[in-house]
């Protein structure tokens, strides 16, 4: 690959290239994933990568992303595998010299674990990512699976969760809804497109299913953005949220009343919004005025 190409990828997709090429230069997807992991959490104080659980255990969505784009530059090839492209350059030394020596001492200490023994690894490591697994009960014994099984939410009970995304990777954010057991993600937000990776409309609704959490989008109860480009005090957040109170949602009471029915349907629901800090978006506002229905006994909790 040539060197200006090289510059123009991020430090973590020359952290997989330098994985891949330790590993061998080929890998299944599963065992990338499974070495991806290990990696991260044994050297990385600030992690690459973070991961859900998913079917065959941790999984990064970011790393499928940073996937396409070292196929776009073709540092590897375009197959079910991760495979480096032929004639390709000395990936490793792209990196710091520490790093350097983690990637191969890591490599040289889990060359040998593949497959099933990998997984099971993993699994008894780190049973959190293995709760959604698809395969647990095939590779681990009933000890292993009753441990696995602490892991899974088991919370039923009603409560109300608001959520941002400001400031979180995609994974964070999941792990999140996943860990308070929500079952339905209600976004709130007037345009659900977002240039930070996953949490456009269209991404985050099928990532959503595929984690079993139902997305549905309540765009009455958005914001136009140009009322917020000249936020720059509390006051002025608080400002423009009273009159938000007095129209939009005095407006859309129909769909205030919608949200309210969803959740005493579906006990676990969130809404969610860009913001990290709920006092800085209108969702507080929502939440507010979905306690003070006259049936309204129930827990909001900010997550």
């Amino acid at each position: 690959m040539k060197k200006c190409l090289m510059k123009s990828l991020y430090n973590r997709q020359k952290l997989l290239l330098a994985l891949l090429q330790a590993f061998g230069g080929r890998l299944s997807g599963t065992d990338m994933q499974k070495y991806l992991f290990l990696f991260t959490e044994n050297f990385e104080e600030k992690k690459s990568y973070e991961f859900v659980p998913y079917r065959y255990g941790g999984f990064s969505f970011q790393s499928y992303a940073d996937r396409r784009r070292l196929i776009e530059v073709r540092a590897i090839t375009n197959d079910e595998n991760w495979c480096i492209a032929e004639n390709a350059d000395y990936y490793i030394s792209t990196l710091g010299t520490s790093i350097q020596n983690n990637v191969l001492l890591f490599a040289k200490d889990f060359k040998s674990k593949k497959g099933n023994e990998l997984i099971r690894y993993v699994y008894n490591r780190y049973p959190y990512y293995a709760i959604k697994s698809e395969i647990s009960s095939n590779i681990m014994n009933a000890f292993e699976l009753a441990k696995i099984s602490q892991f899974k939410p088991s919370d039923k009970t009603y409560k109300f969760f608001t959520i941002g995304y400001e400031g979180r990777s995609f994974e964070n954010y999941l792990n999140r809804l996943i860990k308070n057991n929500v079952m339905i993600l209600c976004d709130v937000r007037k345009n659900p497109l977002s240039r930070k990776y996953g949490f456009s409309k269209e991404k985050l609704s099928k990532t959503l299913k595929k984690l079993d959490i139902e997305y549905i989008h309540l765009g009455e109860l958005g914001i136009i953005s140009e009322k917020r480009q000249t936020l720059n005090s509390q006051q002025d957040y608080d400002k423009l949220f009273d009159e938000y109170e007095n129209t939009t949602l005095y407006k859309n009471k129909k769909t205030l009343d919608k949200l309210l029915n969803i959740f005493l349907d579906k006990k676990r629901v969130a809404i969610t919004c860009f913001e990290a800090e709920s006092y800085l978006c209108h969702r507080s506002r929502i939440a507010k005025a979905l306690s003070e229905y006259p049936c309204w006994k129930y827990e909001i909790k900010h997550i």
